[in-house]
C-alpha cells in the first residue's frame, strides 16, 4: 500500500533519508530524517504534499538538513518524547512508544528503542523497519557506554526481534538486512563472553 524511497548517501556522514508514499497517491507523504544534503529530498518530493517529518533521533547528522526541508514544507516535525538534546526552535512534537502515523491506508508504528540515544525510535511500515541508528547490518548502532549498549541490545532483542524474520531492516546509514539475519548474527554474539565495559562500535560476529 506504500512505497518507501531511500535517498542516500547524503551529507558527510553518508546518511539515508526515506520518503514513505501512498501507492495510490491518496494523501500526503512522510519524510523520515533530515540529513545534510536534504536538497535531494526536496527534489525527490517534487509536488508531493508532506504530512509529517519523523526524525529517528537527535544526533546532528540526522537533522542538519532540516532548514532546507523546512523551507520547502511546513509539515509538523516529530521525534520521541524521550529524546534529549532537541533544538527547541524546531517545535518538535513528541511521539510516544506504539503511536501511529497514517500514510494513505497504511500505518507507520513507532517503536521506542533507547540505547543509541535515550529517545531513539524505529518505524515499522508493513514488512519494512526503518531503524535509524539502532540496528545495522552486522550490529547495533554506536553506544557511548556499556550501560547504553546493554539498553540498546535489550531494545533490539525485546522489541525488534519479535518481528517476522523477513522484515526488511532499513537503517540510517548504509545498506539493509533482515530481522532473521540480524537475529542469527546476534545469537553468535550472545554465545561469547565480552568485557564488562564493552561499548562503541560492536559487530555481532566479530566482537
Amino acid at each position: 500500500h506504500v512505497a518507501i524511497d531511500m535517498l542516500g548517501p547524503l551529507g558527510p556522514f553518508a546518511n539515508n533519508a526515506y520518503i514513505v508514499s501512498p501507492l495510490d497517491g491518496a494523501g500526503p507523504v512522510v519524510v523520515v530524517d533530515a540529513p545534510e544534503g536534504a536538497e535531494e529530498i526536496v527534489h525527490a518530493l517534487g509536488d508531493s504534499r508532506v504530512g509529517h517529518i519523523l526524525v529517528t533521533h537527535s544526533h546532528a547528522d540526522h537533522w542538519n538538513g532540516f532548514d532546507v526541508l523546512r523551507a520547502h514544507t511546513d509539515a509538523p516535525v516529530y521525534a520521541s518524547e524521550d529524546e534529549t538534546d532537541l533544538d527547541a526552535t524546531r517545535s518538535v512534537i513528541p511521539l510516544s512508544d506504539h503511536s501511529e502515523v497514517r500514510v494513505g491506508h497504511t500505518t507507520i508504528r513507532v517503536i521506542h528503542t533507547p540505547g543509541h540515544t535515550p529517545g531513539s525510535i524505529c518505524l515499522l511500515v508493513g514488512h519494512a523497519l526503518l531503524t535509524g541508528d539502532t540496528l545495522f547490518p552486522g550490529g547495533p548502532g554506536h553506544s557511548r557506554t556499556n550501560e547504553a549498549l546493554q539498553q540498546e541490545i535489550h531494545s533490539i532483542t525485546s522489541k525488534l526481534f519479535e518481528l517476522p524474520d523477513d522484515t526488511l531492516v532499513l537503517p540510517g546509514h548504509g545498506g539493509g538486512t533482515t530481522i532473521g539475519v540480524a537475529r542469527a548474527e546476534y545469537e553468535v554474539f550472545a554465545s561469547k563472553p565480552h568485557p564488562a565495559d564493552l561499548h562503541g562500535d560492536v559487530l555481532w560476529l566479530e566482537t
